[in-house]
């Protein structure tokens, strides 16, 4: 039989397979949908709110004028560029922070999970995910006024402190999965323990590192709990402290709460869709064992 007849016997299996693998499946496609919605009818709802009066406030419909000073005046009332400039000082040190150290707290568990030491510390920052900050808000309120650390100092310790639980989780996956002859090559090149860490290790872990700095940010960044009991300078709010002062203050005007919350959301959200594919990415690499 010539290579002709065979191709073309074959090229209609070949057909039937393709359609086979790229049918739609309409339940998953209707639930993925109704999801959306919960997401999208939110915002929708956010932004014409955003943009109408008071006396609109409150319906689905769109805004009978534009009213784009309620941003200008959002801006004015919330202080907006040192909110916003408090909340991304905290942003920025807390991901350097959490990348420093929570990426070698997990290199070191993930190279010594067969010493019962290290599998305790394992499970037990596993653990601290499944406490409800409720719990222990107000010790950790109590002992950071008590150690002088109720100023920004202490919120970069507390997000570096509480991201541990999360961040093994996602790293110490990916670390097992490097081979260790690479380390055992370096040790006999004569190479520290440190320096295999920062000269191999951390490098490898480009798509966790930006998993985990791309988590940190948008805890950090959106985080009310966590200000609101631990600072107590007026002048150090971040963005969602000073939002939630506003709101106290201007309870009727929510077409500028709305304005003020939007402007809050843009750099974050920017920054996400841009980097969602580090998280994928990231998280998918973690499973890997």
């Amino acid at each position: 039989m010539s290579n002709a007849t065979i191709s073309s016997a074959a090229q209609p299996k070949a057909a039937g397979r393709f359609k086979k693998d790229h049918r739609v499946n309409w339940w998953l496609t209707a639930v993925v949908a109704v999801m959306s919605l919960t997401i999208l009818v939110p915002l929708y709802f956010t932004v014409v709110t955003a943009l109408k009066t008071p006396a609109e406030a409150g319906t689905f419909s769109l805004p009978s004028s534009w009213q784009w000073h309620n941003f200008a005046d959002a801006w004015t009332q919330v202080n907006y560029p040192k909110a916003a400039l408090n909340s991304a000082i905290i942003t920025v040190v807390s991901v350097v922070l959490t990348l420093l150290t929570n990426t070698f707290v997990a290199y070191a568990v993930a190279r010594n999970m067969d010493k019962r030491f290290f599998r305790f510390l394992y499970y037990f920052f596993l653990a601290m995910m499944f406490v409800p900050f409720t719990v222990i808000m107000l010790p950790i309120a109590k002992e950071m006024g008590a150690l002088h650390l109720d100023n920004l100092v202490g919120l970069f310790l507390l997000y570096m402190i509480l991201g541990v639980g999360s961040n093994l989780f996602i790293a110490i996956g990916f670390i097992r999965s490097i081979p260790e002859s690479l380390e055992e090559a370096a040790r006999i090149d004569g190479a520290s323990t440190w320096g295999i860490f920062w000269k191999i290790i951390f490098p490898l872990m480009g798509p966790i590192n930006a998993t985990i700095a791309i988590l940190t940010a948008l805890w950090a960044w959106n985080d009310f709990l966590l200000p609101l009991i631990i600072l107590t300078d007026r002048s150090a709010q971040t963005l969602p402290l000073a939002q939630y002062g506003f709101q106290n203050q201007f309870t009727s005007n929510y077409p500028m709460a709305f304005a003020s919350y939007l402007m809050a959301m843009a750099p974050v959200l920017v920054v996400y869709v841009f980097a969602q594919k580090w998280v994928i990415s990231g998280v998918m690499s973690g499973a890997v064992k």
